[in-house]
């Protein structure tokens, strides 16, 4: 391929992605939606003020356990509409309003299946915060419950949305880097410095902490766990894994046509501050088998200086050449006689979350899952791969999947740590 017709076939599928993907009226007769949100302190609320750009939807409904949290955003809020949305400490309250349309979950990790479970099951179109779920088990109830109840489910992996992206999956799915053998995913983030640790506190004014720990188990409030650090703690999350692993691993799989490994093994641990309050490895490389390709995934904190000098991407090493992709845009290196090179920057005034959450209002309006960028279904994938590799890594051995059975083979520890475990009189949800 010249790179002069790559290019010019390039800047073509991004065009016809950009008229694709936004936000038509024309979609439905409805005039507005109406959305709550459930967790508003990080991304939850940036999702919320994403879809509030549009013209055609209304917040009507805020929930927070953290009433500092819950007062700022309705203040912010102001700044978008002249309405006042009702607030709420309990979700389930918020889910009986019927003039709610979808709901944005925000929440932690281990926060994320009851939720969404409810909130399609009350009749909500759903935008649910990547990993979807702490657990396998929790990510294939959410994937059986969208089904059952027919609701449009975003997952917020919103890469997808991307043009760059998009263009670069086409590069792959082509075969113009020859036969693909394998794909690198990587997150190095510098910024990650040790967490202190700290005493245990009494639970700040405000904050329904019984709440925030729902089905996790009851632990002393330390504020390490709380709002954006709960990341590196098991009780709550996947550490990086499936914080940024999904994001990368999502883009990889899907440009791959792969759902499910044969096998994974893990190896890594708390080496660069084994003495820090995480619990979650800070270094990690995790060897995923697919049929006929295998793929690295690796992280570390307190490093900036990743593979191909880029602190995050993926990259589809190919006979011809390899294609190296991250959020500022992507690139081909060549083999010897193979593709040519080719480098592209993604755009800089598209917000690739703003095409997200405009996909999935469109979705709405038309009621089409089908026009999802990032459904359930699909979007479920990288968090159970990365669910794979952390339970590889605790395991300490190399794992070996059964896709047909969705399990892993004759191996009864791993199938124990697919499996939720909830405490405080709160149970996995039932279909």
């Amino acid at each position: 391929m010249r790179r002069r017709d790559f290019i010019q076939d390039g800047a073509a599928a991004m065009a016809g992605t950009l008229a694709f993907r936004p936000w038509s009226r024309r979609t439905s007769s409805l005039d507005k939606i109406q959305i709550g949100v459930i967790g508003c302190n990080g991304m939850g609320w940036s999702n919320t003020s994403s879809m509030l750009a549009m013209d055609d939807v209304d917040l009507v409904a805020i929930c927070d356990v953290d009433q500092s949290v819950m007062d700022r955003r309705m203040n912010e809020y102001k700044d978008y509409r002249s309405n006042i949305p009702k607030t709420y400490t309990d979700y389930r309250e918020l889910l009986q309003d019927d003039s709610i349309d979808a709901v944005i979950i925000g929440t932690p990790d281990h926060w994320h299946c009851l939720p969404m479970v409810d909130a399609v099951k009350a009749g909500k179109h759903v935008y649910v915060e990547k990993p979807i779920a702490n657990t396998i088990e929790e990510c294939q109830l959410m994937k059986a419950a969208a089904k059952k109840y027919g609701k449009v489910v975003q997952v917020g992996q919103w890469q997808r949305s991307g043009p760059h992206y998009a263009e670069a999956i086409d590069v792959v799915r082509s075969g113009v880097l020859g036969n693909i053998r394998l794909v690198k995913v990587w997150a190095y983030q510098g910024w990650m410095k040790p967490v202190k640790v700290i005493p245990n506190a009494a639970v700040p004014d405000g904050v329904d902490y019984d709440r925030w720990l729902g089905p996790a188990p009851k632990r002393p409030y330390n504020r390490n766990r709380f709002h954006f650090s709960f990341r590196w703690f098991w009780d709550y999350a996947g550490g990086l894994m499936t914080d940024w692993g999904v994001h990368e691993i999502d883009i990889a799989l899907y440009a791959m046509n792969a759902v499910a490994p044969i096998s994974v093994m893990a190896s890594g641990g708390k080496l660069a501050y084994p003495n820090d309050a995480s619990e979650t490895p800070d270094t990690l490389q995790t060897v995923f088998q697919y049929d006929g390709f295998n793929m690295l995934w690796e992280h570390a904190t307190g490093i900036d200086n990743g593979n191909y000098g880029r602190t995050e991407g993926i990259a589809f090493i190919g006979n011809n050449g390899t294609l190296v992709c991250n959020r500022q845009g992507y690139e081909i290196i060549p083999e010897k006689g193979g593709v040519d090179a080719v480098s592209f920057e993604r755009p800089k005034d598209v917000s690739y979350l703003g095409l997200h959450t405009q996909n999935f209002a469109a979705a709405i309006k038309a009621n089409d899952i089908s026009m999802l960028n990032t459904p359930i279904e699909s979007g479920s994938v990288a968090a159970i791969n990365a669910q794979m590799g952390n339970i590889a890594y605790k395991t300490g051995r190399k794992v070996y999947w059964d896709q047909s059975s969705e399990s892993f083979i004759r191996d009864q520890q791993a199938n124990e740590l697919m499996k939720a475990r909830y405490f405080n009189g709160y149970e996995l949800p039932v279909l």
